[in-house]
């Protein structure tokens, strides 16, 4: 096969891989010069859709609704719009070999991929129970959620299984997401995970009380403290029962595995340097190797605002890390100069009527505010993290546009806090003056 050259190079066909591309036509990309290459099938779609909206029994997301840059409120970019812009997408391809010394990537098929300047864009793999060799874990109706392939098989068990039983095994973000879905679709639910409380990277325990209660109070069971160390089958090979470590026995149609991902970066390793499970990159991208960046999950980071360096796995960084990297390889070639990444982090997540968001950094002591009853008709809470005297982190359950915005920059801003005592009276109040 002929090799095909390009100027630049996107490895990987998720979020960041879509945004990369509309700065690259925002910056006056020449037709032919940029190629993304995807294992998937279709054009980058906003990912956070597959764990929400399209798993609808009514009213549900799907494709093109959902193909990048709509989940920031941008243009969304369908597969028409690369060919417009001369921006090659080869799609269900996948790469099984990449020489970064002598720029090139070979697909799985036997092509040759040349190119000038690579973007890795690889994203995350599940972390599956059948690498831990669980017993029963590749029986059939086990799923992992993190592509449509995957969601598009979801929704044909939902429908077979009509009305069956699903067990959520881990209790982070799929998990949660994953829990609510499965009870709209009418499901009978019980989530299984190992931690004293949900969310436990990010949440305190008076923060997941309320998610744990109101999930309680929507008829799903919460089983705290155990794992699911076994599955048995029917004579068809698919699920129907999960085995926990406490001896408990669940029956299950369906069942639906986030006990968290991986970063991809097996292609490059021993060619370039990295660092806390990721590729080592600087303030604009650029990895150890020349004419070489990563971006989204992969990346390793130095966050400016905290002084450390750090690996973030979530969808607005992906988004923001590629801008910046694309921003960066013009300004090189322009010998201008940019500002270097300058990140706030921020996670978000909706289930039922549910929608929280939080910002900064979630270390030293913990205020907690407003109403946070799981049965209150309209919840609004929140909580406070300070160190120092400074308060570095806020979350908030049920906040308006302009109230999200004011605990954005008071995470940015780190304002004193005078006492524990005088935040937890002033709540929201204390955000919305700064």
């Amino acid at each position: 096969m002929a090799e095909k050259h390009f100027k630049y190079v996107i490895l990987g066909g998720g979020v960041a891989a879509g945004y990369a591309a509309r700065e690259f036509a925002k910056q006056g990309v020449k037709p032919g010069e940029l190629a993304i290459i995807s294992k998937e099938a279709v054009a980058p779609y906003e990912r956070p859709a597959l764990s929400k909206a399209y798993l609808f029994p009514e009213g549900a997301a799907r494709l093109p609704g959902f193909h990048v840059c709509v989940g920031s409120g941008g243009e969304r970019l369908l597969a028409e719009w690369y060919t417009e812009k001369g921006i090659s997408l080869f799609l269900s391809t996948e790469i099984v070999k990449a020489d970064l010394a002598s720029k090139t990537l070979i697909s799985a098929a036997g092509e040759t991929f040349k190119y000038h300047i690579l973007i890795i864009a690889t994203g995350s793999s599940v972390i599956r129970l059948t690498d831990f060799g669980v017993q029963g874990a590749d029986s059939k109706n086990i799923f992992y959620l993190r592509e449509i392939d995957d969601a598009d098989k979801l929704i044909e068990a939902i429908k077979a299984k009509k009305n069956g039983k699903a067990v959520i095994v881990g209790g982070g973000y799929i998990g949660l997401e994953l829990g609510a879905v499965m009870k709209i679709n009418n499901f009978d639910v019980n989530m299984v995970y190992p931690e004293p409380w949900c969310m436990p990277r990010l949440f305190t325990s008076g923060i997941a009380a309320f998610y744990e209660g109101y999930y309680e109070n929507k008829g799903i069971k919460i089983i705290k403290g155990t794992v699911a160390v076994g599955f048995t089958a029917d004579a068809n090979g698919e699920v129907k029962e999960v085995k926990l470590k406490d001896g408990r026995v669940l029956e299950a149609d369906i069942v639906v595995v986030g006990v968290g991902g991986r970063p991809l970066t097996v292609l490059f390793k021993g060619q370039v340097e990295e660092e806390k499970g990721g590729i080592k990159t600087d303030g604009f991208f650029k990895t150890s190797v020349p004419d070489v960046y990563a971006v989204g999950d992969v990346a390793t980071f130095p966050m400016k605002l905290y002084n450390e360096i750090r690996r973030v796995e979530h969808v607005d960084h992906a988004r923001k890390s590629a801008e910046q990297a694309v921003r960066a390889i013009y300004a090189s070639e322009e010998g201008k100069s940019i500002d270097e990444y300058d990140y706030l982090p921020f996670f978000y997540s909706r289930s039922f009527d549910l929608s929280w968001q939080f910002y900064g950094d979630n270390v030293g002591e913990t205020v907690l505010f407003g109403d946070n009853n799981p049965t209150s008709p309209k919840p609004k809470f929140g909580s406070y993290w300070i160190k120092d005297g400074k308060v570095v982190g806020v979350f908030l359950e049920g906040g308006t546009p302009e109230e999200n915005k004011a605990i954005a920059k008071v995470a940015r801003v780190q304002p004193p806090a005078e006492s524990l005592d005088q935040l937890a009276k002033e709540g929201l109040t204390f955000a919305c003056k700064i």
